[in-house]
């Protein structure tokens, strides 16, 4: 068995592209059930987001199957394989479970260290667990890849760094006020970068945004969406000395607020700071305005030397988390190489119990004045044995099975208790051998991760 990802992200496709194969939520099971029709495929997820749309699959086979979730894309989406393959990736095994843990910890997002990705891959989880499309294999790999997540944005500061300009700009803000709890501020401004700023000063606790725009009806759409206040640039401008934080982005080719307006604004409110951070370019405030007492004004160069501090900050928090990742591959691996060893436990502990309940008949039969109770304490009792022989062993086996010569200890332990017979039984009727593609189901080999991966897929993709 192998573990694949088949995808295309930020990186290697354009907007245009990725959003051709955008997986609307409602079609999602429809796409999973399509997806394990598709050859050599036992288990699937599927994580799409604006970002990157990825297929994980566990296999039988790993020739042709490039091709194989190829063809799937293109029966799915209507699109020509020759429109994106070479915008496509593919990693096996090792290489794949190393991406998952990646992506899963914001290290592969186009923000890194952003936590919306870690909330997706669970979801996506989810979903094809719900479908039942998901077995021994993704039940394991997915939980482990989710823990890993929340690990690495608990126990690391990866997060907690401002990397946009509009979140950088509140977290400055922050400093001077340490809260927004109350405040009041004013937007200059009604375009994407001022909808974000509005949010995150919402999120921090703001009590009241004003949004000033020289259209008032933009001012309108925007305020409505927050529950702000719209107004026009110059109606706001004659109340400064009514708001705490003055955040300026607009389009305007000269000084929006000059530093005289400033300075009459400030002598209506003595003694009390006004934080103003101009990330417009050309700049909307007077840089002269910084002169004027309790004034702190800040431009987008400040914001941008704040935003790759953090950048350079984040940077560090991933390369503890890489370390962690690594920790978690190297659990999985042994976790997948022990997989093997339960049929063979199983067989052992069917044939103990076969010979157990025989041992008891043949007594029994011979000790007919025996009572109820008697049989009870002699069946326990006998049990107990049965258990206490068979402990060492199956924990000498579980600890060989992890290692490099874990099948060959599988060999002989069949062969030295002669369970043969017992896996073949159980390989029949299904309780030892369990059927892949079914929840909470894969087969029982334990193969070992190879650790391959193919970066340039024309090649693999195209079979």
């Amino acid at each position: 068995m192998h573990i694949i990802v088949v995808g295309l992200n930020y990186r290697t496709a354009p907007v245009e592209v990725r959003e051709q194969f955008a997986f609307a939520e409602k079609d999602l099971p429809a796409a999973l059930h399509q997806l394990m029709q598709t050859k050599s495929v036992l288990e699937g997820v599927v994580v799409a987001t604006c970002n990157r749309t990825e297929i994980y699959v566990v296999v039988d086979r790993l020739h042709m199957c490039g091709y194989f979730i190829r063809s799937f894309m293109e029966q799915w989406f209507g699109v020509k394989s020759e429109q994106f393959t070479q915008h496509m990736y593919i990693y096996e095994d090792e290489q794949a479970i190393s991406h998952l843990f990646r992506v899963t910890c914001g290290l592969d997002s186009m923000v890194i260290g952003e936590t919306q990705i870690l909330g997706q891959v669970r979801s996506s989880f989810l979903t094809a667990q719900a479908e039942g499309v998901t077995g021994t294999w993704f039940n394991q790999l997915f939980k482990q890849a989710v823990t890993l997540g929340k690990r690495a944005h608990t126990e690391t500061s990866i997060g907690e760094s401002a990397v946009s300009v509009s979140y950088a700009a509140v977290e400055l803000g922050k400093r001077i006020f340490g809260m927004f709890t109350g405040k009041r501020a004013l937007i200059l401004g009604a375009g994407k970068m001022s909808e974000l700023t509005v949010k995150h000063l919402y999120s921090s606790g703001a009590a009241e945004v004003i949004v000033a725009n020289r259209t008032l009806s933009r001012a309108i759409e925007l305020a409505e969406k927050f529950s702000g206040k719209p107004s026009t640039i110059e109606e706001a401008l004659k109340h400064l000395d009514e708001v705490d934080i003055v955040i300026s982005s607009t389009g305007a080719d000269g000084y929006v607020l000059t530093a005289q307006q400033v300075a009459e604004g400030m002598k209506r409110r003595p003694n009390r700071p006004l934080f103003m951070i101009d990330i417009a370019v050309p700049r909307d405030i007077d840089p002269a305005a910084s002169s004027v007492p309790d004034v702190f004004l800040y431009d987008i160069d400040d914001l941008e030397g704040i935003v790759e501090n953090n950048l350079e900050m984040r940077r560090s928090e991933a390369a503890k988390i890489e370390v962690m990742i690594g920790q978690e591959l190297d659990e999985f691996q042994l976790w997948l190489k022990t997989l093997g060893v339960r049929p063979v436990i199983r067989a052992l502990q069917d044939k103990a119990n076969a010979i157990h309940e025989e041992t008891l008949e043949s007594l029994f039969n011979k000790l007919p004045e025996l009572d109820e109770h008697q049989r009870k304490v002699i069946r326990r009792l006998t049990k107990s044995i049965a258990n206490q022989m068979m402990h060492d062993p199956i924990n000498v086996i579980k600890e060989m099975s992890g290692g490099k010569k874990g099948n060959e200890a599988l060999d002989y332990f069949t062969k030295i208790f002669a369970l043969q017979e017992q896996l073949e039984a159980g390989s029949k009727d299904g309780s030892t051998a369990p059927a892949p593609g079914a929840n909470d189901k894969v087969p029982a080999g334990g193969d070992s991760i190879a650790p391959k991966t193919t970066l340039a897929p024309a090649g693999l993709l195209g079979g």
